[in-house]
């Protein structure tokens, strides 16, 4: 089964983080990422970019409204995901619980829902 495992932070506190730290976070990443990879837990990671960077996108009737930022003003932000595979909700739970970032805020764990 797959899992999107969403990791939330408040990304100003994020952007706060000296270079330092910041790098060591990103460097555990990668050497998370690794290890998924290894396990054959592994299908994709990626961080993103700041909110102020994003669009929404909301059908409106026949049109579609586009407006920049975020959908909604949330304390905590969609800063990155891992894209796993697990054979149960538990075992994605423990992987989740090891992604680095998810320090700074938390981990959604969401069931792929895949259509045959």
């Amino acid at each position: 089964m797959k899992f999107l495992c969403m990791i939330y932070f408040d990304e100003h506190k994020a952007a706060g983080l000296p270079e330092a730290e910041l790098r060591a976070i990103v460097d555990e990443c990668m050497t998370y990422s690794e290890q998924l990879r290894r396990s054959g837990n592994y299908i994709a990671a990626n961080a993103l970019l700041p909110t102020a960077t994003g669009r929404t996108l909301r059908g409106q009737g026949e049109r579609l409204a586009v407006t920049d930022g975020p959908f909604a003003e949330t304390r905590e932000q969609l800063g990155g995901f891992y894209l796993i595979e697990a054979q149960s909700m538990e075992e994605a739970e423990r992987i989740a619980a090891k992604i680095p970032p998810g320090r700074l805020g938390c981990v959604e764990v969401r069931q792929v829902r895949e259509w045959e």
